[in-house]
């Protein structure tokens, strides 16, 4: 594929300095601060004692996809990764545009959901109106976004190592009730108890936005060294290891807290915490707005990077693919991404922001799954990559739909 230059006159192209171990903490930075802690009440509140079924099913339906994405980024190791994918399997402009899109505006809307919960975090510690705390981190966010990838990247890094933390603090505090889950089990398996299937399968749509992340590496895709390793390797390493901790999370505050008081938290962690060590939850609180801005920084970097690769594909005008030669990161793109978050996140409540990028998503995976299907049937050898067998993406597609169909007929 012909990639044209950032801007008219201009070589500066961006900057490839990510290693396995920086994109791995970028993934997984934005996998943790994308849900849990701000969804995992209304999980709990949609799936009751079944909440770790809704994670473990949401699990799946990411996983299959993970395998999809980490063959397509070895193959394209290029920006708008998933709009690139669907161009090369069927050559139809409309369709790559409309899937780029999709995933920009569902990175845009998961950066909203998140500047609500940083308000809701927040606000433990000091009560400030929320536009004011949304319209503030949203435009320190876009300044550091702009600032450069790879200083953006270890500021992420660096918040990702600081919310496994939070959330392990969690485990540890609650722990000693891990012991009750053995009892529990039958009522968390939905074979007692009143916990319903059609609650677990609204609480793994919820949970589905808590995994969503590992697909925006692939948009920083011309940022990363040795992509056709590093890449496929990042995105199973942060989605296996997201899955551990959640899980574990999960079962401390399901057999720590009253599922009614969780459910009703627009802090859930914080009232973990406060109810089972009797202190105050300012360091988890803090954590919790740490883990917030981290997930929103991603969620923002990867819509840019995506209006920046279908501009130099010229699916989109010319301006956002201008590159500032100081940065070497899009800063036009960077500005229009900041606006949208913003006006997103003042105008809807957080869970109707969350349900949306689920949706989004989940289309998404659908055809990007489909995409790998058509490309194995007409290229199945490439060079250098290590394939997933042909079953992987074609139940990943019928994972992600399915789960889709089933939240739009409930």
């Amino acid at each position: 594929m012909d990639r044209e230059k950032n801007s008219p006159g201009s070589d500066v192209g961006l900057n490839r300095s990510l290693g396995l171990t920086l994109i791995t903490l970028y993934g997984l930075g934005n996998i943790l601060g994308a849900g849990i802690y701000v969804l995992i009440g209304e999980i709990i509140g949609a799936a009751g004692m079944g909440a770790p079924m809704a994670f473990i099913m949401a699990a799946v339906v990411a996983a299959l996809s993970a395998f999809t994405y980490g063959e397509l980024a070895a193959r394209f190791p290029v920006s708008a990764g998933e709009a690139v994918y669907v161009h090369q399997a069927f050559d139809l402009r409309w369709l790559s545009m409309t899937v780029g899109l999709m995933i920009a505006i569902a990175g845009m809307v998961s950066a909203a959901t998140l500047a609500r919960g940083f308000a809701g975090y927040f606000q433990v510690l000091v009560d400030l109106p929320d536009a004011l705390l949304v319209v503030c981190l949203v435009v320190a966010l876009g300044f550091i976004a702009a600032w450069g990838i790879k200083s953006s990247v270890r500021i992420a890094a660096t918040l990702t190592i600081i919310e496994a933390g939070g959330l392990m603090m969690i485990v540890v505090v609650a722990g000693h009730n891990l012991d009750t889950v053995p009892e529990n089990l039958p009522r968390m398996l939905l074979l007692e108890g009143d916990s319903a299937l059609t609650g677990v399968v609204l609480g793994a749509f919820l949970a589905f936005f808590a995994f969503i992340g590992f697909e925006d590496m692939v948009n920083v895709a011309e940022e990363v060294e040795r992509p056709e390793r590093n890449l496929p390797l990042g995105i199973l390493i942060a989605l296996g290891v997201s899955t551990v901790i959640y899980l574990l999370v999960v079962l401390a505050a399901l057999t720590s807290v009253p599922m009614e008081k969780l459910a009703g938290s627009k802090a859930p962690l914080a009232v973990v915490y406060q109810h089972v060590t009797g202190d105050s939850p300012v360091v988890i609180s803090s954590i919790g707005l740490l883990a917030v801005v981290n997930g929103a920084l991603v969620q923002i970097i990867m819509a840019t990077r995506i209006f920046y690769g279908m501009s130099v594909n010229g699916w989109l005008p010319r301006v956002l693919r201008t590159v500032n030669p100081r940065t070497q990161t899009p800063v036009t793109a960077t500005v229009v991404v900041v606006v949208v978050v913003a006006t997103l996140a003042l105008w809807f409540p957080l869970v109707s922001l969350a349900s949306a990028t689920s949706l989004l998503v989940l289309t998404v995976f659908g055809l990007v799954n489909l995409t790998l299907v058509t490309l194995k049937r007409h290229r199945p050898q490439a060079a250098g990559v290590m394939p997933c067998p042909m079953w992987v993406p074609m139940a990943g597609a019928t994972a992600s739909f399915g789960l889709l169909v089933a939240q739009l007929l409930r």
